[in-house]
């Protein structure tokens, strides 16, 4: 999922639903209580183009949202949203706890040991369940995976795009 340069992605429509033009979709945000204040969201379409759409109602069902949106009105009219990005202006972003970080800020970043050896730059931050692991991408197109533990990322420098490391022995010949 793309986050164009000046919007945040918080949800992604999967499907219609019922037969009155709502659409469920997968949520992309760890802040789901945002969409209680929100009256609009901007659709982003697979090829970038962008539309306001008015929420006229929105709940919560089986770990995903459902939306209902000004205008689509007929299950027709709503499955032309379906593999939108549903997405807020930048500067209407959560704000989070020091020494927290949203994956965006940190894909694009270069990775380098604490010694100053560069490792790659960071693809994807993967969720797994446990820790979050960054997807890094040698010179080489190698694929390195960095769990984001504390005792391994030593530290993260949004202004500089630049992720320091002090890896154990061995995870970086795996």
């Amino acid at each position: 999922m793309d986050n164009s340069d000046d919007l945040i992605v918080v949800a992604h429509i999967v499907k219609v639903r019922g037969l009155r033009g709502e659409v469920v979709a997968d949520l992309l945000t760890d802040f789901p209580e945002r969409f209680e204040k929100l009256t609009a969201l901007i659709g982003v379409a697979a090829d970038g183009s962008r539309r306001s759409l008015q929420i006229e109602e929105q709940w919560f069902h089986l770990n995903r949202i459902v939306f209902k949106f000004a205008g689509f009105d007929q299950i027709e009219e709503a499955k032309e949203l379906v593999g939108y990005d549903l997405a807020v202006p930048e500067d209407e972003r959560m704000k989070l706890p020091p020494d927290s970080f949203y994956d965006w800020e940190l894909i694009g970043c270069r990775v380098q040991t604490v010694d100053g050896t560069e490792i790659g730059q960071v693809e994807n931050v993967m969720r797994t369940g446990g820790v979050e692991i960054l997807k890094v991408v040698d010179e080489t197109g190698r694929d390195r995976l960095i769990p984001m533990a504390s005792e391994i990322v030593v530290e993260i420098d949004k202004e500089k795009k630049l992720i320091r490391i002090d890896p154990p022995e061995g995870l970086l010949e795996l």
